[in-house]
């Protein structure tokens, strides 16, 4: 078993409870971590037997544009796309974090974590 980890993607979509939020958009980054098998890749150095990071960004993105009020539906999404299209991936964690969200407050980020295995 290996991980792919692709971090730090930044996205600019329209996700919140707020009506402000989904007319106006904030920044967001998104971690993913993948749990796979890698021994087949690691020996043939072949794409197709690996999990492509292209793809998981391209998922990603892909999602995040679509708007939610929770970043928690947005997560979902994200691992439910990745188990569809990434065959080998045994387990998948996906954090977003909406930067700078309108809280009233000084706070950089909020951030969501959910994880599943098949």
């Amino acid at each position: 078993m290996g991980v792919i980890k692709v971090e730090n993607i930044k996205v600019y979509a329209y996700h919140g409870c707020l009506s402000e939020e989904t007319i106006i958009g904030s920044d967001y980054r998104v971690d993913v971590s993948v749990v796979a098998d890698l021994e087949k890749s690691a020996k043939t150095d072949a794409l197709n037997d690996t999990v492509d990071y292209v793809t998981l960004n391209a998922i990603v993105v892909e999602e995040m544009h679509i708007p939610a009020k929770l970043l928690e539906t947005v997560a979902k999404r994200i691992i439910n796309r990745i188990f569809k299209n990434c065959d080998t991936v045994e387990s998948v964690s996906v954090s977003v974090s909406k930067i700078n969200p309108p809280i009233g407050g000084d706070v950089e980020r909020v951030t969501i974590v959910l994880s599943e295995s098949r």
